[in-house]
């Protein structure tokens, strides 16, 4: 039997990307406001352009924050500063908010669900049982044993470049990068399974010369050399598969990157939706996570969907598994519920779907309560989302994450010796 290969790609960005600092900053506007009163309803959008930011949005809430200090702090945080500022510099650019209050015709629908809970077979804890989801849509999760974090290997390679670069940049370990860059990963797969690494690919931002050196050519050629040691290699030196003699390695292929960040390219808040999630490995609902509180199911039930996907990947259920939450504006319980196995389960996708009704409350309260979403910031130093905003939502091994515990993988087990004979 002739073996199916195949490559995928899935890209990241650093923090410096022009849509990455204002989804820093529409997250960081909700770190601020949940920080101070947790009950915030907040819708915050970004966009950023030369020497320039407008947050408009809806807010509601019983606190002042004052908007344009935390976006200059963010930026100024990212590295937009000074000489590195390149037309976008966070102590003189403009900040211009346009805020209202949320609809009081979508307040009605989530703070009082529209219907009741028929049983009472899962309890949420300390939060209204009955608030309503906050738009409809749907929302996907998705986990594989591709990687220890039960991520896919090409989005979990490349967030681990971008962060890396990020990093050399910021302990000033290579001192001429700028806040900009991209990271791109190709891996071979052969029956399903990762086998070589067939392209890396680093775009970055840079000063328009280094040590004295304003040749090009000379510049790119210092910038592969440094990057492939303090960033390739430092990042694969720990990875089971690395890049071989074959492997197709891309430095600033367009020869030069030196106007980037907002000056470079209009920003927009959830642009990026992809590179938060899966890479492009896992369908998407398009609704994207940053500046929306937790009633916002576009943000909430992704990431409850993703942590479903994972304990039932982590208890050996499945190899890979996708599950899609469908949800009605104003209502609590999903509309309906989806399980994918890509043939891998154990069981029918059928009696897993059945396993998550039984063990898995996704009412948006219920998500909320057992996540604590609403306290995540004031637990952890006033940031929380906004450290979310760059390198993934999912998958995340360097904070702690709640949609990321693997918790009832025993449970997910038990229910299945009690109720399902293994096939």
């Amino acid at each position: 039997m002739t073996s199916k290969t195949f490559l995928f790609t899935s890209e990241s960005v650093t923090e410096g990307h022009p849509d990455k600092v204002c989804d820093q900053i529409s997250d960081a506007i909700l770190d601020e406001f949940l920080t101070k009163d947790p009950s915030s309803r907040v819708a915050a959008e970004t966009t950023a352009t030369t020497g320039m930011v407008l947050v408009c949005g809806e807010i509601t809430s019983n606190c002042y924050v004052d908007i344009p200090q935390v976006v200059r702090n963010t930026i100024k945080n990212i590295g937009y500063t000074g000489t590195a500022s390149g037309g976008f510099d966070a102590d003189t650019c403009a900040v211009l908010t346009s805020i209202d209050e949320q609809s009081v015709d979508i307040a009605g629908g989530v703070n009082k669900a529209l219907e009741s809970r028929s049983d009472s077979s899962i309890t949420s804890t300390s939060e209204t049982s009955n608030i309503g989801a906050g738009d409809q849509g749907i929302m996907f999760g998705y986990a594989c044993n591709e990687t220890p974090e039960l991520m896919p290997l090409p989005i979990s390679l490349a967030h681990k470049l971008a962060y890396r670069l990020a990093q050399v940049r910021k302990e000033n370990i290579l001192n001429y990068l700028r806040p900009d860059g991209k990271s791109q990963v190709t891996v071979e797969y052969i029956d399903g399974k990762p086998s070589r690494i067939h392209t890396v690919l680093i775009s970055t931002q840079h000063s328009p010369e280094i040590n004295g050196i304003t040749d090009n050519s000379k510049i790119q050629s210092i910038i592969t050399r440094d990057l492939k040691e303090f960033v390739i290699d430092y990042v694969f030196e720990t990875e089971s598969i690395k890049p071989d003699s074959d492997t197709i390695i891309l430095i600033n292929p367009s020869g030069r990157f030196v106007v980037g960040g907002p000056q470079g390219d209009t920003g927009l808040t959830g642009r990026k939706i992809i590179v938060d999630t899966y890479g492009g490995y896992s369908r998407h609902g398009g609704g994207a996570f940053s500046g929306k509180d937790p009633t916002k199911v576009d943000r909430s039930a992704a990431y409850a969907a993703r942590y479903v996907a994972k304990n039932i990947v982590a208890s050996g259920l499945a190899d890979k598994c996708e599950i899609e939450l469908a949800y009605a504006i104003g209502k609590a319980e999903p509309v309906s519920i989806f399980v994918d196995t890509f043939g891998t389960g154990k069981i029918s996708d059928d009696d897993i779907s059945a396993l998550v009704s039984k063990t898995f409350d996704l009412r948006p309260a219920a998500i909320i309560s057992n996540f604590d979403l609403r306290n995540l910031p004031a637990k952890n130093g006033g940031k929380f989302y906004q450290k979310l905003a760059a390198y993934g939502h999912v998958g995340r091994t360097d904070i702690i994450v709640p949609w990321e515990q693997t918790d009832k993988a025993e449970l997910l087990k038990k229910s299945l010796t009690d109720s399902f004979a293994l096939c």
